[in-house]
């Protein structure tokens, strides 16, 4: 492959060369993908039939469910392939198209979580404004600011990384076409990359952390502002299970991406990988559904229905 526009395929090495393993982690993953159909769509079709969750925070939660199906989606059918394949080969086309969807709904995802915390903001510290604020207008308007930004970054990263020559090899040491180990095999200079991918995610991702970190301040300063014990209880718990996931998600996005390229190691890397594409989807509608009454109480009410209709 002597640069870029000869290249046909990319080969992708996968979690491990182990053969022995390969059946097991298919099994594995396998579970955790069903898991991720099962819960963020059944979170999706519940929010949308459920009138009682027809409110910003569940239009919002509802997005954020799409996200993580979608960007489930992108990346595990096949990685799933590839554990039963003896060529684990993709594209060039289907590279770039992979990870141009990936940045765009792992984007989309961050800043929706950043969105959310201000929804959780406006409810708990303006309640009396929180209907003329969090307007049926600036929710959409802000959903679709979010996968804006996702798509141009997207397509910032995917042209910046796929105008490299790649001379020296065509195998990826990664489970599917990320911008790390695409870097990493390039033979060009990939230091305007670094500087792109650096500048663009600390953006993004550092907005995002920002808005949530100030929300939570304001949020946490009005519940102790609460007199009574089990009004301070209620509060918080409208909002702990956003918490928790924003603590995941942001985790891993920092440790993943706001570091030199020098730092880069595959087997953690492909960990840590693994836990921001398929843990984390797999985990967030369990967050969302077993800490929250609404979600629960709408559940049950849609599996009576179901029983009584059959």
């Amino acid at each position: 492959m002597g640069n870029h526009s000869e290249a046909t395929e990319f080969i992708l090495s996968g979690l491990t060369d182990r053969p022995e393993l390969q059946v097991p982690l298919f099994g594995v993953f396998l579970l955790i993908y069903g898991i991720i159909l099962l819960g963020n769509g059944g979170m999706i079709l519940l929010i949308t039939i459920d009138p009682r969750l027809h409110t910003p925070m569940y239009f919002f939660l509802r997005n954020l469910s799409f996200c993580d199906l979608c960007f489930s989606s992108i990346i595990s059918p096949k990685m799933l392939l590839n554990f039963l394949a003896e060529r684990k080969s993709v594209s060039y086309t289907a590279c770039a198209v992979q990870m141009s969807l990936s940045i765009a709904f792992g984007d989309a995802e961050c800043l929706l979580l950043a969105v959310m915390a201000y929804d959780r903001y406006v409810a708990i510290c303006n309640p009396l404004l929180y209907t003329v604020t969090m307007s049926r207008q600036l929710c959409k308007q802000l959903v679709a600011g979010v996968y804006s930004v996702g798509v141009v970054d997207s397509m910032i990263h995917t042209c910046c990384t796929f105008r490299l020559s790649f001379c020296s090899s065509n195998i990826i040491n990664h489970f599917f076409c990320d911008i790390l180990p695409l870097l990493a095999l390039s033979c060009s200079d990939t230091h305007i990359n670094e500087i792109v991918m650096f500048a663009l995610t600390s953006c993004i991702t550092g907005s995002s952390f920002v808005t949530v970190l100030l929300s939570y301040i304001y949020i946490i300063s009005t519940i102790l502002q609460i007199c009574s014990a089990e009004g301070r209880h209620k509060a918080f718990s409208t909002c702990s299970f956003h918490l928790t996931a924003v603590v995941l998600s942001f985790g891993t996005l920092l440790f993943m991406y706001l570091r030199p390229t020098s730092s880069y190691s595959t087997d953690r890397d492909k960990v840590a990988s693994v836990f921001y594409t398929l843990v984390i989807p797999m985990l967030n509608p369990l967050i969302y559904s077993l800490r929250n009454m609404e979600v629960k109480d709408a559940l049950r009410k849609a599996m009576s229905k179901l029983l009584t209709n059959s």
